[in-house]
Parts: C-alpha cells; structure tokens; sequence
C-alpha cells in the first residue's frame, strides 16, 4: 500500500506538501496540487483514519446509548447528528435492549479512546458505574440526575406535566388516569408530583380511578383503550406518557367507536410527527434543541470553548382530542 513518502518521491515534492494536499491546507500552488492528487488518484491512496486520529489526539466519533430505538430517539439523534456534523464529527449508535453489557461496550470504547465522548439517553448501569468513565471523555444524558461530572440537558417534567393537567382542568375534565413512563427515572417521579400537587389545589380525589405505570408503547395506549371501555365509571381523560402510546389510545378508540374527545379526551407528550397527523393535544417537547445543547455541552468540552446553551421551555399545543 502506498504511504506518504512515496507519493512525495513521485510527484517531486516534500511529504508535507502531500499533507497539505490531502488535507486541503491554502498554501499550496494549483500545479503542484494537481500534480499531487494525481499521484494520489493513481496509486488509490486512502488516509489512516486512525493515524490520524491519534495525531490530533480526536476521533471525531461521539457515541449515543439508548435502549431501544423509539420516535423520541429519531427526533434526539436526527437534531444531534445534524448540528454534530456540521463541526466535522459523526456519531455511533449503541442499542442496549437494556443489556448492562452492552451499555459498558460503549463505555469501554471512550475509555479505549476509540469515541471522544457519549450522550447517555436511557442508561442500564447504575450511575456510579458510570460515572466512572467520564475521567475518559465527556459524558452526557438526556435523563434527569444529580451528578456534577455527568451534566444532563433534562427539562423539568414537572413543568411541562402540569402544562397538560390544567389545560384538561380548564377544558372541564375532572377524573383524569395518568399513563406514566419509566419508573426508574426521576422525570417520571416529577409527573408523579405534579399530579398530586394538581389534585391537592383543585381538591381532586388523586386515587379515584387507577393509574398505569411503565408504559411507552402504542399497544399499551391500545390496551388501555380496552380498558377504559369496559369500566362501568368511566374517567373522563387520560393524560399520556408519550404521543406514541397517546396514539395508540386514541386509535383503538375510535376502532370501538369511541368519540374523543366528547366521551373521553387524550393528551400525548412530545409533539411528534405522529400527534400532528392525528391532530392530537399534547406538549411540545423541544428535544432538536436539547440535542443541539447535549452536542454544545460535548464540544465546549472537547475544545475548550463556552459557548452557551439554548433557554429551553415546554409550551402546549392544543388540537382536536381535548
């Protein structure tokens, strides 16, 4: 395979004019550029990648963890990739199905010095563990936590949750069932508060109708469609982890006849692409821009800089289910 000094030997010039060339550098003369590449396009000369990764200390590769692929995901990875590659870097997606092992291949990986940092989405190992590997690059997560060297892009669900319960509030609805997320994490925790804290100032019975836990998934907002069809007390409302899972909801309604939001209203979370096709009421959740600060957090770190993150802020977007 061809090197550098070769390349220099045939085309009559010094091996760092052919750096220069290959990387584009301004101070080299047309000729002697063309005269270059074309040794270059002869010999089918292709860069070390990870020669020159080492050199310049960076990868240029940024790991992202989850564990399952889902339209929060897309709209994360979709806002992060774009912003990320328009400063030179590309990303690695790392799939867990919430296997500790995988998560920790990541995370060996940025210790091995093979990705320069990683985004944290929904973790498997314990935070201490880790936490760990942040002395081997920046770590950050799109979950809520209170750990200084680990820095998070969350927004307080707190707020946006009760964007939701007073416009149901407002909207004359008074027997709402709350369809929680994962259980494990503190945004979950904060929902949970909000709604209490709702109950407490309008003097609403919290505990009148049961209430569903660790449930994302559109055949969960299905099921839950059945359920509701079968109680003899029906609640008035439902207030929904996600726009997927409120999709599903929704959808088997109106399968079984069901008229929203006359006979029961929904609400989703996220403002996704699927909640303005159904023309459903939910709460927009600016995960682009998250993204886009979970990118600034990494390469201020990376590179030195300060450059400052963007206000972030939960708005409703009321539509045709409530």
């Amino acid at each position: 395979m061809a090197n550098i000094h070769e390349i220099a030997k045939l085309a009559g010039v010094s091996s760092a004019t052919v750096s220069r060339v290959i990387n584009n550098h301004p101070y080299v003369s047309e000729p002697t550029r063309q005269r270059v590449q074309e040794v270059i396009d002869r010999l089918d000369y292709v860069p070390n990648l990870n020669a020159v990764s080492l050199k310049k200390g960076m990868t240029k590769l940024i790991g992202i963890i989850s564990i399952s692929f889902n339209d929060s995901l897309g709209s994360f990875v979709r806002g992060f990739t774009t912003y990320a590659q328009e400063h030179g870097f590309n990303m690695a997606l790392f799939i867990t199905n919430g296997e500790k092992e995988r998560e920790l291949e990541a995370l060996e990986m940025l210790r091995r010095k093979q990705l320069d940092a990683l985004v944290c989405m929904i973790r498997v190992n314990e935070w201490s563990v880790i936490e760990h590997y942040t002395k081997y690059g920046p770590i950050v997560t799109w979950q809520r936590v209170n750990i200084d060297a680990i820095p998070s892009v969350f927004m307080d669900q707190y707020q946006g949750y009760m964007l939701a319960l007073e416009h149901l509030y407002a909207r004359g609805y008074r027997s709402i069932v709350n369809v929680y997320g994962n259980m494990r994490g503190l945004n979950t925790k904060e929902r949970i508060r909000a709604y209490h804290d709702f109950c407490k100032k309008y003097d609403l019975n919290a505990d009148a109708f049961p209430h569903f836990y660790d449930l994302n998934s559109m055949e969960a907002g299905e099921q839950i469609a059945h359920w509701w069809s079968e109680q003899p007390n029906k609640p008035d409302a439902f207030a929904c982890s996600t726009d997927y899972l409120a999709a599903g909801l929704l959808t088997e309604a109106r399968r079984l006849g069901v008229s929203v939001p006359s006979d029961v209203a929904v609400v989703g979370f996220d403002n996704i692409e699927i909640s303005h096709l159904l023309d459903l009421t939910t709460i927009h959740y600016p995960i682009d821009k998250q993204a886009e600060n979970a990118f600034i957090m990494i390469r201020n770190a990376l590179e030195g800089l300060h450059e400052e993150l963007h206000p972030l802020e939960f708005k409703l977007v009321e539509r045709a289910t409530t």
